[in-house]
C-alpha cells in the first residue's frame, strides 16, 4: 500500500496577526493534488489539526471539507490530536465519519486502528497515541488495574507500555505502523512549537518506540527529521513555516510504499503552498533595504528586518518601508553605539547623565532626551542618592 505522512498542519494559525489561511487553503490543494497523482491509499495525520484548543470555524470547516476531498479520491485518513488540539474536538465527529475510512483519535486508547486497504487487499495494523499527557497516560493506566509503581516510573517508560499494547496486533500479514505526537530525545525544535517537554520531563526515548512497527510516524517538531531508534522513524515536519526559527527549511511530506513484513521505501515529496519566512540583516541602512526591495528580493516572502542605523528611525521611515512591502513582519533598528555602550565595562566607564542617555534611547527607540530632562533626573538621582546616605547614618 502507498502511506503518506505529514502532521502540524495548525489550521487557523496566524503571523504576528497576519493570516495564513490561504496559504493553509493551498496545502490542502496540494495534498490532495498528492493523493491523487501518486494513488495514496492511507494518510497518516499526526496531530496538531488545529492551532488552538477552539480554533476559528473557518478552519475546522477546512479541515472537514479536505478530509471529505481525500476520501472522495479513494484514500483513508487516520488522524490523532496533538498537544495544540481539544482531543474531545478533533474526535467530535467520529461517530459520523466511522465506518467511511476517516478515523480521528482525539484520547489515548489501548485499541489499534485497523483499516483495510481496498486497492491491495491489505490491513494496516496503526498503533495511533494521540498526545499523551501526564493526566491522560495516569487516567488510561489506572482503568485497567496497573500497578500503581508504574504510575510513578518515567513518562517515557509509560509512553512504551502504552505503545507496546496498541502494537500486541501487529503481524506478519498485516502493515504495522506506529504514530503519535510527542517530543523524542534528540528532535531539533522551534519556535512555533507549544513546548510539550518541562525540563526533560516529558521527553521521551527512542527506546520507547521499539514495538515492531515497520514505520513510525510523529508529529510535533516542524522540521522534517529522522530519529535515530529501532526501525524508520520520522517527523514530517509542518507543511507551512510557522515562525521565523524555520526560515530556510523545505517542507514537506513523506510518501512510503510499504507491505506486510517489507521495508518501507521511502519518497521525500517537496511542497510549495508556504510563503518562505526570510531574515534581512541590513548593516548598511535604509538605503540597502529600499535598494533590496526595488530588486524584488524574497517577492512575495514574511520578512524579519533588522537594520542597523546610527540616528532615529524616524515614524516616516517605517510607514514607508510598510508601504513598499506588505510582507515586513519586523523592523528592528539596530544602534551600534547602543550595543557598545551596553557592554558591562562600558557602563562603568560612564557617567551617571550618560547613563540615562543610553537608557533613554533604548527605551525610545533612539530619541534624545532634552536637558530638561536629564536635569530633572539628576535632581532626582541626587536626592535619593542623599536620603540613602541618611539612613545609613541612622
Amino acid at each position: 500500500m502507498r502511506v503518506l505522512h505529514t502532521a502540524d498542519w495548525h489550521l487557523g494559525k496566524t503571523l504576528e496577526g497576519r493570516s495564513r489561511f490561504e496559504e493553509q487553503e493551498k496545502f490542502m490543494d496540494e495534498l490532495v493534488d498528492i493523493v491523487r497523482r501518486e494513488k495514496v491509499d492511507l494518510i497518516l495525520m499526526a496531530g496538531d489539526v488545529y492551532d488552538t484548543v477552539n480554533p476559528p470555524a473557518a478552519a475546522e470547516q477546512l479541515f472537514y471539507e479536505g478530509a471529505a476531498r481525500i476520501r472522495a479520491e479513494g484514500c483513508l485518513l487516520a488522524a490523532i490530536a496533538g498537544n495544540h488540539d481539544h482531543p474531545e474536538r478533533v474526535a467530535s465527529v467520529h461517530p459520523l465519519v466511522q465506518g467511511s475510512g476517516i478515523s480521528l483519535v482525539g484520547l489515548p486508547t489501548e485499541q489499534a486502528l485497523k483499516l483495510n486497504v481496498a486497492r491491495t487487499g491489505e490491513q494496516a495494523v496503526i498503533a495511533a497515541l494521540p498526545y499523551p499527557s501526564e493526566a491522560r497516560l495516569n487516567e488510561l493506566l489506572t482503568l485497567d488495574g496497573t500497578d500503581e509503581n508504574l504510575l510513578r516510573k518515567a513518562y517515557s517508560e509509560r509512553v512504551g507500555l502504552l505503545m507496546r499494547k496498541l502494537a500486541a496486533d501487529f503481524s506478519p500479514r498485516t502493515v504495522n505502523l506506529a504514530m503519535s505526537h510527542i517530543y523524542v530525545l534528540g528532535g531539533l525544535e522551534c519556535d512555533s512549537e507549544r513546548p510539550i517537554q518541562v525540563g526533560g520531563a516529558y521527553t521521551v526515548d527512542p527506546s520507547a518506540l521499539a514495538c515492531g512497527a515497520q514505520y513510525t510516524a510523529l508529529g510535533h517538531l516542524h522540521r522534517p527529521q529522522i530519529v535515530k531508534g529501532e526501525g524508520v522513524i520520522r517527523y514530517s515536519g509542518s507543511p507551512i513555516a510557522y515562525s521565523f526559527s524555520e526560515a530556510g527549511q523545505t517542507k514537506s511530506v513523506m510518501l512510503m510504499d510499504i507491505e506486510p513484513g517489507g521495508e518501507a521505501k521511502l519518497q521525500e515529496i517537496y511542497l510549495s503552498c508556504g510563503r518562505q519566512l526570510v531574515e534581512w540583516n541590513a548593516k548598511e541602512g535604509l538605503g540597502q533595504v529600499h535598494g533590496w526591495l526595488d530588486e524584488g528580493r524574497d517577492a512575495g516572502a514574511f520578512i524579519d528586518l533588522r537594520i542597523t542605523l546610527t540616528e532615529a528611525m524616524a515614524l516616516s521611515d517605517i510607514q514607508s518601508l510598510r508601504r513598499a512591502c506588505d510582507g515586513l513582519v519586523h523592523i528592528r533598528p539596530v544602534y551600534p553605539q547602543l550595543e557598545q555602550a551596553d557592554m558591562p565595562e562600558e557602563r562603568v566607564r560612564l557617567p551617571m547623565h550618560e547613563l540615562f542617555k543610553t537608557f533613554y534611547r533604548r527605551q525610545t527607540g533612539g530619541a534624545e532626551p532634552d536637558e530638561a530632562l536629564i536635569s530633572l533626573f539628576m535632581e532626582l538621582a541626587a536626592d535619593e542618592r542623599e536620603h540613602a546616605e541618611g539612613g545609613e547614618s541612622e
